[in-house]
């Protein structure tokens, strides 16, 4: 008798938890805003607004520096993300409106609108549509 096994790389693999992961990592960030939002004082409130902050501005960096190699866009983004946050409460704090509220709010507005050039250039290119 021959036993024959189905040999997967496990590159396939990693590419295929990739939009799982990013989903995963959406729905966190979404709810730690939610909970920002409603001013919810449940223990996970910190830990997940501050993914959001950290990781919403990140991933529209990230898809910006598109030409990086992925160590060095992660760290580039990343990077950028604490510029901003540090922006924002600058900005906050300068103008007398810090709240915790207010800086969600707007950090979620500068990632959009970082995201937003993004994604029209991808729509624009994407490969059988008219232009």
């Amino acid at each position: 008798m021959q036993i024959t096994r189905n040999r997967t790389s496990t590159r396939a693999s990693d590419r295929d938890l990739t939009p799982l992961l990013a989903g995963a990592a959406t729905a966190v960030g979404a709810f730690g805003a939610l909970l920002a939002l409603t001013g919810s004082d449940s223990p996970l409130r910190a830990p997940l607004v501050l993914f959001f902050l950290l990781g919403a501005p990140a991933v529209g960096l990230a898809a910006l520096l598109r030409g990086l190699d992925p160590f060095a866009r992660v760290l580039a983004a990343l990077a950028g993300s604490v510029v901003l946050n540090m922006l924002v409460a600058q900005g906050m704090l300068a103008t007398h409106r810090w709240s915790a509220r207010g800086g969600v709010v707007a950090m979620a507005v500068i990632s959009a609108l970082i995201l937003l050039p993004v994604l029209v250039r991808r729509r624009r290119t994407a490969p059988g549509q008219d232009v």
